[in-house]
């Protein structure tokens, strides 16, 4: 089968898209399908263009048997509505006009939203190559964006849900990333057989539960010997509530626990604000690091964090970093409800309630003192992992869907 994914988020770039995409495009490749991945110069989240993406207005590459193709984009950083939508739109174009005749010949063309402009590209890709179209829905835009406040205007959010029920139907096929999401998705009335669930896993082999952990990453963290590393890796944007953790760690201050928190995001700067104000001492704030690191870090960290806001949306929502936290064999507290919480649970990992300082901290004291407990919860959480979520398997299905497409 000849496959075009059309993404506006693509390694080298970190991230959940990412992570997710690159990995089905290499078990298709590997599978025998012929891959293409239409996407933009990659600039995500602080807006810089690599040196070598400089300049660039189309840009081959190959990785893992597939084929990449690059078009020019405007380069934003994550924050500011208007730019990032600017950013969003540039692709959308260019995706079309640099992308559609160079990527050659599709069965089916797959899309990945957010962000959402990306499906408009990719319906118009799918109609001039007479492929089929999958629409991947990982976030449903732009519900939590209301939820959230950050869209108000009742006039722009009635226009964008008509044009998302509009893209749902224009779809041969939806696939979502939790069952919480198809569930929105049919309440809404998209055909209960054209939604489907793929949810996020990992790729088994990046994560080894007995690596040994490097005492100068665990000093560049900021713990000292003998403190108990509790670790954030990932996005610090409005979604997580990171300022609630700040004051989880503010109620530890003075116990042999240190907290770190890697990544970028559009919060980032409300994060670092709170622990200013709070004089924290036990917290380590650190740049965003490239997938590829994310093992090592990981293999430092002695409980890992799965924070989300306390937002009723978020019951549908599964943060991809749990797989990975997981699949490091780590022991793991979710601030997270609905279906979030349950994989945790089933997985034998702790659960408080989102955005519940005073819980969250509770949990962490609990599992600093008993080592013997957090290496029986990565155990566990590792054989879950194995389990259900292995990206290698959930490809597989991914590609019934893609066959399905054309059989209606």
């Amino acid at each position: 089968m000849r496959i075009l994914v059309v993404t506006h988020y693509f390694p080298p770039e970190a991230g959940a898209p990412q992570a997710r995409l690159s990995a089905l495009a290499a078990a298709w490749t590997a599978d025998g399908d012929a891959v293409t991945v239409l996407t933009g110069m990659p600039s995500h989240p602080t807006g810089v263009l690599p040196p070598q993406y400089r300049g660039a207005v189309r840009r081959w590459e190959r990785c893992d048997g597939y084929r990449v193709l690059r078009t020019w984009l405007y380069a934003t950083p994550n924050e500011g509505i208007a730019r990032k939508t600017l950013g969003h739109l540039s692709f959308m174009v260019t995706s079309v006009l640099l992308g559609c005749w160079g990527s050659g010949s599709a069965d089916v063309v797959v899309v990945s939203s957010p962000t959402f402009f990306s499906i408009g590209a990719a319906w118009v890709l799918a109609r001039l190559k007479r492929a089929r179209l999958v629409v991947e829905i990982r976030d449903l835009w732009p519900a939590i964006f209301v939820e959230l406040g950050v869209l108000t205007s009742r006039r722009l959010i009635r226009a964008l849900e008509r044009l998302e029920l509009a893209a749902y139907t224009a779809a041969d096929e939806v696939v979502v990333v939790s069952d919480g999401f198809r569930a929105n998705l049919i309440s809404r009335g998209v055909p209960p057989d054209k939604v489907h669930t793929i949810r996020n896993g990992v790729t088994l082999g990046d994560f080894d539960p007995g690596a040994a952990a490097d005492p100068a990453v665990r000093a560049r963290l900021g713990a000292r010997p003998g403190d108990c590393l509790v670790l954030y890796v990932g996005t610090h944007g409005i979604s997580q509530g990171l300022p609630a953790v700040a004051d989880a760690a503010a109620l530890l201050a003075g116990e042999p626990v240190h907290f770190a928190f890697v990544g970028e995001g559009a919060d980032k700067g409300r994060l670092r604000a709170r622990v200013a104000r709070l004089g924290l001492g036990n917290v380590t704030l650190r740049d965003g690091v490239p997938h590829s690191g994310v093992p090592a870090l990981l293999a430092t960290a002695d409980i890992c964090l799965a924070p989300l806001r306390h937002v009723p949306l978020f019951s549908a929502f599964i943060p991809s970093k749990i797989f990975e936290y997981l699949a490091a064999g780590k022991a793991v507290v979710g601030g997270v409800n609905g279906e979030t919480a349950q994989i945790l649970r089933e997985a034998g990992a702790a659960v408080v309630p989102p955005e519940d300082s005073y819980a969250l901290a509770r949990a962490i004291r609990a599992l600093a003192a008993d080592p013997a407990r957090r290496l029986a919860m990565g155990r566990q959480g590792r054989a879950h992992i194995e389990r259900c979520f292995d990206r290698v398997a959930l490809a597989r299905e991914y590609r019934k869907i893609l066959e399905m497409a054309g059989s209606r």
